[in-house]
């Protein structure tokens, strides 16, 4: 029997996948559970694993291309004599033919995805567990998997385990928040609110581009793209709103010691004011608003290679704010090897925006499709204000932009949220580390 191994859906809003790279060549023989190729979706990485035992007749689609969500990626011949019958037919899905014919086989997705943030299916012979990229760079470096020991999850050997053995150092990747794709900046040393990323553009990250050369996107910017159009469609409108930081510069000054990032902190102060205002983070659904049951605070991240994600701390006002700093870096870290799970980047009910680390005093943030806020944060500065005794003096200040989607939210209930915002950030900011 002939499978086709499928372009699988890795979200809700998938139409389209980019092959990494396939893990197996023409001919090589495939055990059930083994990862066969890896698939990039809009923002992460996936192992696709075979259901069934057999040979990699024909690889239709190669790696580097797109391909739609539910077309064929290859064939697996079950037999030895059933493998120039699927090169055929691989040539007919190339050249834009049919699929298998029923009376062959039906069709099937013989495949399952998995993570790469997860760990791998080990199959029944006792395989040792490796992530795909892993097995890929122990072999290029000609490293034996039996000779090193996992340090992923559940003992998977990872990337780094096969770097470290290479001797071959990972350079640290430098990432800060956007809302939208902008070129990088250098951050100014007066800025004083940190950021997770700034969105980079394919000449940030590749040598610079031939003047008139047109750079294609690779697939998550080409989400970003379809992202932004999606908005388009949504009436929106802005508040902002100037805090006094100076009492959050001093928690804050206490508790990074303690591993704390100011990501965190403003993740917290923000999920706790949404307590009170369950329209911020409701969302428009056809003729009425749906209230989500839970705070889940989705904060763009950059990635090293163009386009953005958004990482999600769930359950935001339920953490301790300890607990919140260790989870965003473990999203941060994986993100930036596109190791997130799609229920970890694609579940936010509301998300921040921070630009503060490069001097930005201000901007404002697109909605992301299907929520009903996001919220741009500038940086902190030293301002002359007029004090409540009528003198002059000089306060750390930051100003807030918040776009809400008007067909659910107006003006008064973006207002109330700004004002109870900075009420906390300003004379109850200790609450958050209780």
């Amino acid at each position: 029997m002939i499978h086709e191994i499928f372009m699988p859906a890795l979200s809700s809003t998938m139409t389209e996948g980019k092959i990494t790279s396939w893990l197996k060549s023409p001919g090589d023989k495939i055990e059930k559970g083994e990862t066969v190729l890896i698939v990039e979706s809009d923002k992460a990485d996936m192992d696709v694993e075979s259901f069934n035992e057999g040979i990699l007749a024909a690889i239709v689609v190669p790696a580097g291309e797109t391909a739609d969500v539910g077309s064929a990626l290859g064939l697996l011949a079950e037999t030895e004599a059933e493998v120039e019958e699927a090169k055929q037919r691989a040539i007919a899905l190339s050249n834009g033919g049919d699929a298998v014919p029923a009376a062959v086989a039906p069709p099937s997705f013989d495949i399952t995805v998995t993570s790469t943030a997860q760990p791998a299916v080990a199959a029944p012979s006792g395989r040792l567990v490796a992530s795909p990229r892993a097995k890929k760079l122990a072999k290029d470096f000609g490293i034996s998997l039996e000779s090193l020991v996992g340090s992923g999850p559940h003992g998977r050997i990872v990337t780094e385990d096969v770097e470290a053995a290479a001797g071959k150092a990972k350079a640290p990747v430098a990432m800060a928040a956007a809302a939208t794709p902008i070129a990088t900046a250098v951050a100014p040393a007066a800025a004083k609110t940190p950021v997770s990323a700034v969105a980079k553009s394919p000449a940030a990250i590749a040598s610079p581009p031939t003047p008139g050369q047109v750079v294609k996107m690779n697939t998550m910017q080409t989400a970003v793209v379809k992202n932004m159009m999606v908005s388009l469609d949504v009436p929106v409108f802005r508040v902002s709103y100037t805090i006094t930081t100076e009492a959050l510069d001093k928690l804050y000054r206490q508790v990074k010691p303690k591993g704390v990032t100011m990501s965190a902190l403003l993740a917290k102060a923000i999920a706790m004011t949404l307590q009170k205002h369950p329209l911020l983070y409701a969302s428009y659904v056809e003729n009425g608003i749906h209230y989500n049951g839970d705070i889940n605070i989705a904060v763009a991240v950059a990635m090293p290679d163009g386009g953005l994600i958004t990482p999600v701390l769930k359950k935001a006002d339920q953490q301790d704010l300890y607990s919140l700093s260790r989870s965003w870096k473990d999203l941060v870290d994986r993100a930036r090897t596109k190791q997130l799970a799609p229920d970890e980047y694609n579940t936010g009910t509301f998300t921040i925006s921070n630009l503060g680390m490069f001097g930005v005093d201000s901007f404002d943030a697109i909605l992301p499709p299907g929520q009903g806020s996001i919220i741009a944060i500038g940086a902190t500065r030293p301002t002359v204000v007029a004090t409540a005794d009528g003198m002059m003096g000089v306060r750390q200040q930051m100003t807030v932009n918040i776009t809400c989607d008007h067909r659910i939210i107006y003006g008064a209930d973006a207002a109330s949220f700004l004002k109870d915002l900075a009420k906390l950030i300003e004379t109850d900011v200790q609450s958050l580390t209780l």
